[in-house]
């Protein structure tokens, strides 16, 4: 398996993959919905504010996630990691975990201070990410699970609280996917 930056050719791979893939978890309509949002999210995100990470295998990409700019009041460089597809049969081999972490890294590398993500807090406390309340970094929008929104400093210092609510990419200013 091979660990990489994805290319602007492989966005119809990529939204195959996620289409495919929260199809087999979560339904038909999830499944295009969040193919729609990758798509989205390479063609219209500004450069600056997103990474995309795949992971290959000889003549497939298997996996990718994506980290997208969230804006706050305060200064800061912060990301929000999401959306994340392994393909169904290649999943419960650390794929995912193997992404996240070298995302990571490369975000680190490139001065980032903070990476939040709102999904399961069983799943992502592995990698080191730890519950944000909400009155200490404000999500985007209203959640439907705050115990959901989970946060990691890169910088050793800590989630100290941010003024005012987050700020995401136009793809993620919609409330349904919060």
């Amino acid at each position: 398996m091979k660990l990489s930056t994805y290319r602007q050719s492989d966005q119809r791979e990529i939204e195959a993959l996620f289409t495919r893939t929260f199809s087999d978890s979560e339904g038909r309509e999830e499944g295009e919905s969040i193919g729609h949002l990758t798509l989205e999210l390479m063609a219209r995100a500004e450069k600056e504010d997103l990474f995309g990470f795949i992971a290959t295998e000889p003549g497939q990409i298997v996996g990718c996630i994506f980290f997208t700019r969230l804006s706050f009041d305060s200064p800061i460089k912060a990301f929000l990691l999401s959306p994340v597809a392994v393909d169904t049969g290649h999943q419960g081999k650390g794929i995912g975990r193997k992404l996240i972490n070298f995302g990571i890294n490369r975000l680190n590398e490139l001065g980032v201070e903070l990476i939040f993500i709102y999904g399961d807090p069983d799943y992502y406390s592995k990698m080191g990410f730890k519950h944000v309340p909400q009155e200490v970094v404000k999500a985007p929008f209203e959640l439907a699970y705050p115990g959901g929104w989970l946060g990691q400093s890169l910088n050793g210092r800590g989630i100290k609280p941010l003024s005012g609510r987050a700020r995401c990419v136009e793809a993620f200013n919609d409330p349904r996917y919060w």
